[in-house]
C-alpha cells in the first residue's frame, strides 16, 4: 500500500511539474525575451491583425506582389504540400500550369527562367517568402498596374533588394523575402498615387 501512495504522490508531483510549472516558467520566459516571436510574429495595420510574418497567404491581385503557390491555399490546419514524386505526371502537368500562368499573369517572354519556388509548392504549404528574383520578375506587372512611372519603378526595385533577408547564419538556406512585408511597403508607397492597398 506504501507504494502505491508513494507512486500516487510521484506522479502528481511530476503532474504539476511538468505539466504545469514548467510550461508557465517557459512561457513566461519567451515571452519577456522574445514577445512578438511568442505571440506569432502577427503583423498589425491600423491596430488590425492583417497577418503573421510566419505563414504565407494568397496575393492574387496584380496590384500585388504573389506569394509562393500552396497545395492547401494557405490553410494552417491541414498544413501540408500536395506530396507527388518527382516522377509523377500530376506533378509535371502542375509545374507546367503554375509556369504558363506566371508567365502570362506577369506578362513575361516564355523563355524566362522562373524561380523553383514559384512552381512547386512548399512542404507546408505556408511558406511566406519568395526569392529576390521572384519579386523583381514581378515588378513591371505592378507598376504597369498602378500607374507608376520610372523612378517609382527603381523605388520599388530597391525595396525588394533592401528587404531581401539573408540566409540564417548566413549559410543556412537561399536569400528570401517575405511577401506580406513586401506588399506593406508597396502600400505605402502607393498611398501617395492614391491605389487600392490591403486592408
Amino acid at each position: 500500500m506504501k507504494t502505491l501512495f508513494l507512486s500516487i504522490k510521484i506522479f502528481f508531483f511530476f503532474t504539476v511539474l511538468t505539466g504545469i510549472l514548467y510550461p508557465l516558467l517557459v512561457t513566461g520566459i519567451v515571452q519577456l525575451t522574445f514577445p512578438a516571436q511568442a505571440n506569432g510574429s502577427l503583423i498589425l495595420k491600423n491596430n488590425q491583425v492583417i497577418g503573421s510574418e510566419l505563414i504565407g497567404q494568397r496575393f492574387d491581385s496584380i496590384i500585388y506582389f504573389s506569394s509562393r503557390p500552396s497545395a492547401i491555399a494557405y490553410n494552417p490546419m491541414p498544413s501540408g504540400g500536395s506530396n507527388f514524386g518527382l516522377t509523377n505526371a500530376k506533378l509535371k502537368h502542375s509545374v507546367d500550369s503554375i509556369r504558363s500562368q506566371f508567365i502570362i499573369f506577369n506578362q513575361l517572354d516564355n523563355d524566362t527562367s522562373i524561380p523553383a519556388e514559384m512552381l512547386f509548392e512548399s512542404a507546408s504549404g505556408l511558406d511566406p517568402h519568395i526569392s529576390q528574383k521572384a519579386a523583381l520578375l514581378q515588378v513591371d506587372r505592378i507598376v504597369k498596374a498602378r500607374n507608376f512611372n520610372s523612378d517609382t519603378r527603381q523605388q520599388i526595385i530597391q525595396g525588394v533588394k533592401n528587404m531581401t533577408e539573408a540566409p540564417q547564419l548566413l549559410f543556412l538556406g537561399e536569400e528570401r523575402i517575405n511577401v506580406l512585408v513586401l506588399n506593406i511597403e508597396l502600400d505605402k508607397i502607393a498611398t501617395t498615387n492614391h491605389t487600392n492597398t490591403i486592408n
